[in-house]
């Protein structure tokens, strides 16, 4: 069973990855990027802390503690534990992957890019719910979707990535809304 699961995370990646462009290429190479990423982080960081002031601070330690949640369970967990070859590194296909740049570590599963970016984008949603919150959704979707891509992820990383950001999102806002209940309401009209 497992092993068919394996084997269809394989096929289906091969799949999606095989839908390249070389005009395609550099585009999907800078939305998997980290620095594509800064200016956003920047203005959700300015419009807490234009709305919050001094009360800041409590977010900035939710968006901490929702990132290193995230994070860790995928890369310091879930990689180590699992040691699943990223697909540029996987022998019986990696000779098949477009690969666009460099593969990098060797372990992938789950992705920290989909651990983060939903983390974030599911972190946000559940505090706003409203158009630009289900936008950050559709952002960690191309983030995510663009490790396929670029040939370092199996779609199987990914939805585990989802997941954990997820989970990392909702295990955040539910400590948030229990010990700041007050921010909350400032914090729904920030954008």
């Amino acid at each position: 069973m497992l092993q068919s699961l394996i084997e269809l995370d394989q096929q289906f990646f091969l799949w999606l990855n095989g839908l390249h462009s070389d005009w395609l290429d550099p585009i999907m190479l800078a939305i998997t990027g980290r620095n594509i990423w800064i200016p956003l982080y920047a203005v959700i960081l300015f419009l807490v802390i234009r709305k919050l002031k001094w009360q800041s601070w409590s977010m900035i330690l939710a968006f901490t503690l929702l990132i290193t949640l995230a994070d860790q369970a995928a890369s310091g967990f879930f990689k180590p534990f699992f040691e699943r070859f990223r697909p540029c590194h996987e022998p019986a296909i990696q000779d098949m992957v477009h690969l666009v740049k460099h593969c990098g570590g060797q372990y992938g599963f789950a992705s920290s890019h989909a651990s983060n970016t939903f983390a974030l984008a599911f972190f946000l949603f559940f505090i706003y719910r409203n158009f630009y919150a289900r936008c950050m959704i559709v952002w960690a979707m191309l983030v995510s979707y663009s490790r396929i891509y670029v040939g370092v992820h199996y779609p199987g990383d990914i939805i585990m990535g989802a997941i954990l950001g997820l989970l990392a999102a909702i295990i955040t806002y539910h400590l948030y809304k229990r010990i700041f209940p007050n921010h909350l309401e400032k914090i729904h009209s920030i954008v």
